[in-house]
C-alpha cells in the first residue's frame, strides 16, 4: 500500500511539474514581446536558458535573440558587448544543432536571422578590427535565412537595418530600406502572441520612423 501511494505521489508531481513547464516558454515569450531594456533582455535570456520544452530549438533560439537585442542596445558601449556576443553565437548554433536541415527551413531561418544579428553585434565591438570579418559573415547567414524562407518578415527586417545603417559608397540605400521594412511589416499584419517567432513588427515601425 505504501508503495502504490509513492507511485501515485510521483505521477501527480510529475503531472504538475510538466503542466508548471509547459507554460513556462509562453510566459516568457509574452514577456519578451514587452521588453524593452537591457535588463530586461538579461533576465529573459535566464528565463529561456532554463526552460526545458519542445520544440527544443525555441528556448536557445530566444536566449541567443536576448542576446542580439542586448548587443544592438549597446551598440555604441562595444567594449560591454563581447560576453553578450559569445553567448549569443553559442545558443544560435545550440538552436540550429537541433533542427533538420531538409525538413525545417521555416525554423532554419528564424535561427539563421538571429545569428546574423548575433555576427553583427560583433561589428560594434569595434568596427575597424571586426568590421570586415563579421559584418562579411552577417551578411553570408542573413543570405542564408532569406534563401531558405524569402518571405521571413524578421530576415526582411534585418535587410532593412542593414541597408539603413550601410553608409552608400559601401551599398547603403535607405530608399531600399524602406521598402524592406515597409514589406517586412506588412507580413507581420496579424503577428500572432503564440511561442512561435512573431516578433519584428515594433522593429520595423520604429526604423521606418527614422527613414521618414
Amino acid at each position: 500500500m505504501k508503495k502504490l501511494f509513492i507511485c501515485v505521489l510521483l505521477v501527480v508531481v510529475g503531472y504538475y511539474s510538466g503542466m508548471a513547464q509547459s507554460g513556462a516558454l509562453q510566459q516568457a515569450v509574452n514577456k519578451l514581446d514587452q521588453a524593452q531594456t537591457v535588463k530586461d533582455y538579461q533576465v529573459l535570456e535566464k528565463t529561456f536558458s532554463g526552460i526545458s520544452e519542445q520544440p527544443a530549438w525555441l528556448p536557445p533560439y530566444y536566449a541567443a535573440l536576448c542576446n542580439a537585442k542586448i548587443g544592438f542596445l549597446l551598440q555604441d558601449d562595444g567594449e560591454k558587448i563581447e560576453p553578450f556576443a559569445d553567448r549569443g553565437e553559442a545558443l544560435a548554433k545550440q538552436a540550429l544543432s537541433l533542427l533538420d536541415s531538409t525538413t525545417q527551413k521555416k525554423e532554419l531561418a528564424e535561427v539563421y536571422t538571429v545569428l546574423s544579428m548575433v555576427y553583427r553585434t560583433k561589428v560594434f565591438i569595434n568596427p575597424m578590427t571586426y568590421g570586415r570579418k563579421y559584418g562579411v559573415l552577417s551578411g553570408q547567414i542573413l543570405q542564408k535565412a532569406l534563401a531558405l524562407e524569402p518571405g521571413n518578415p524578421r530576415a526582411l527586417y534585418v535587410s532593412a537595418w542593414v541597408k539603413y545603417y550601410t553608409p552608400r559608397m559601401w551599398g547603403g540605400d535607405k530608399e531600399q530600406a524602406k521598402k524592406l521594412a515597409t514589406e517586412s511589416l506588412q507580413k507581420l499584419g496579424n503577428p500572432g502572441t503564440d511561442v512561435y517567432p512573431h516578433w519584428g513588427r515594433a522593429d520595423d515601425q520604429q526604423l521606418l520612423a527614422k527613414i521618414k
